[in-house]
C-alpha cells in the first residue's frame, strides 16, 4: 500500500485506489483485515444500510458500496479528510455514500436511523467503546451487525449462558 492510498479489495470498484491525507491518528484497517470482514459478512451487502462511524480513509465504507450496500453513511470530523472522502464519492460515482462532518458520538446522540452493519474503527488511544456503546444500542436494526477494531484488549475466554454472552479481556501485548 502506498503511503495515503488504500485500495478497495472487492465487489465493483474493486483495484480502485482511495487517497486520504496524512494524519497521525489515521490508520486504514488492512487489506487482510478488510477480506476477513467482508468475508464474515458475505460479500453481498445489496440492500443494507452501513454506518462508518469513523471513516477515516473511507476503506470500510467505499467497500461496503462497492459490494452493494444500499446507504453508506461516513461519519468523520476533520475537514480535510472530508473533503478527500467527497473527491474519492466523486471520483467512483458512488451515489450511495452519505458524508457527515461531525463528531461521532453527537451524530449517534442527535440522529434517529438505525443500520444493519456499522463499522467502528475509532483511533486506538481515544477509548471510545465505553462511550459508544450506550448509545450505539438505538441506532442497530434488529438483525445489525457491528465491528470494532481495538488495540488494547483481546478476547481472552469468552462463553454464553442462555442469553447471556460474556467475555474476559485482557490488555493486548505491546
Amino acid at each position: 500500500m502506498k503511503r495515503n492510498r488504500v485500495r478497495i479489495i472487492g465487489g465493483a470498484w474493486r483495484s480502485r485506489l482511495l487517497s486520504f491525507p496524512p494524519r497521525q491518528d489515521l490508520r486504514p484497517t488492512p487489506d487482510r483485515v478488510r477480506e476477513t470482514l467482508f468475508n464474515w459478512l458475505g460479500q453481498d451487502l445489496t440492500g443494507k444500510t452501513c454506518l462508518d462511524l469513523f471513516a477515516g480513509s473511507g476503506a470500510l465504507g467505499f467497500e461496503a458500496a462497492s459490494r452493494g450496500a444500499r446507504r453508506v453513511v461516513m461519519v468523520e470530523r476533520d475537514a480535510q479528510t472530508v473533503r478527500a472522502l467527497a473527491a474519492s464519492r466523486d471520483a467512483l460515482q458512488a451515489a450511495a455514500v452519505e458524508l457527515k462532518r461531525t463528531d461521532a458520538l453527537e451524530f449517534l446522540r442527535d440522529g434517529a436511523d438505525v443500520y444493519d452493519v456499522v463499522f467502528l474503527d475509532p483511533p486506538f488511544k481515544a477509548d471510545f467503546w465505553p462511550r459508544l456503546a450506550p448509545l450505539l444500542l438505538r441506532r442497530l436494526a434488529p438483525e445489525a451487525l457491528v465491528y470494532y477494531e481495538s488495540a488494547d484488549w483481546v478476547v481472552h475466554r469468552q462463553g454464553q449462558a442462555g442469553q447471556v454472552r460474556y467475555q474476559l479481556l485482557k490488555r493486548a501485548p505491546c
